[in-house]
């Protein structure tokens, strides 16, 4: 292969898994930042919650499912979670409730400002099943 072909090769390779679809976040350093900053109000232990719900088999579950008694603004939400939507809902719950259910009301006011970490929580979320 010569250089020029190599290049070109090396570039629609990076192209290709530049995809956010393809990338993933760090799973073991998601737990970490969800040990210090999510586990206040949220458990992965199926069926237990806390402030807020538990988050065991969130992504790929249908928002607002679970038994967890608070629900206001992801109530009769209409669409299932996934990485692109949990990485969305962590950095601002109150903005995403509001364009994607139309409800003006959520319990969740804390913001995952750092997208990198936001992408490692959702990682590791996808472990929790």
């Amino acid at each position: 292969m010569t250089k020029k072909a190599l290049i070109v090769f090396g570039a629609v390779l990076a192209m290709a898994v530049s995809d956010k679809s393809v990338m993933a976040g760090d799973a073991a350093a998601g737990e970490d930042i969800f040990n210090k900053k999510c586990k206040t109000c949220h458990t992965v232990e199926e069926g237990k919650h806390r402030t807020g719900p538990s988050l065991f088999g969130v992504v790929g579950r249908k928002a607002g499912s679970t038994d967890f008694k608070r629900y206001k603004g992801l109530k009769d939400a209409d669409f299932v979670w996934d990485e692109t939507l949990m990485v969305e809902y962590i950095g601002d719950p109150k903005a995403f409730v509001q364009s994607h259910t139309g409800n003006k009301t959520t319990s969740m006011t804390f913001k995952l400002k750092d997208e990198k970490d936001r992408e490692d929580v959702v990682e590791y979320l996808k472990t929790v099943k």
